[in-house]
């Protein structure tokens, strides 16, 4: 019995360690210079077909997905949780997120205003009000424009498999 309770005692601890660990950790460090890359390298053929958020809103409207895109735009934001997403701001100031495929990588906060080349897919959604008013939270918004989430909206999600910071 004094064994069980001990093993009990070990892995109770050892769990809430790891849960500690895990809460405290944030996004990487990094400055995000110039030709630094997260997630799967960017070539520079890859760099040279990326498209505007624009013509990804065009080709959106003939298909509900596009896969195995590339597209270059201007990080407004990213999770100061973990950097587990980020924000891209497009040509007429619409702004779309950006997360991580599998969830495999994640990007340091430097990220902010830089200009990125992302490759991956995108497509249309609808997204909830809870969820919306997580990423809302997450990127600590003030609590009156999370207040003011009301109905869910159809917005563009991009997943990346590879993220790279250029001119």
């Amino acid at each position: 019995m004094k064994k069980v309770v001990f093993l009990l005692t070990i892995a109770f601890s050892t769990l809430t360690f790891a849960q500690e660990a895990e809460q405290k950790m944030g996004p990487p460090s990094g400055n995000a210079s110039l030709g630094d890359f997260y997630g799967a390298q960017v070539s520079a053929a890859i760099e040279k077909s990326a498209v505007s958020p624009a013509l990804l809103q065009k080709k959106l409207k003939k298909s509900k997905k596009v896969a195995n895109v590339a597209i270059k735009g201007k990080v407004t934001d990213v999770c100061d949780k973990k950097g587990c997403w980020l924000t891209v701001e497009t040509e007429n100031n619409d702004k779309f997120l950006v997360k991580m495929k599998d969830y495999a990588f994640f990007v340091p906060t430097a990220l902010k205003g830089k200009n990125v080349v992302l490759e991956g897919s995108a497509e249309k959604k609808i997204i909830s009000v809870d969820e919306q008013k997580h990423y809302a939270e997450d990127a600590k918004k003030p609590q009156s424009e999370i207040d003011a989430i009301t109905k869910p909206q159809e917005e563009i999600r991009f997943v990346a498999s590879g993220i790279k910071v250029v001119n």
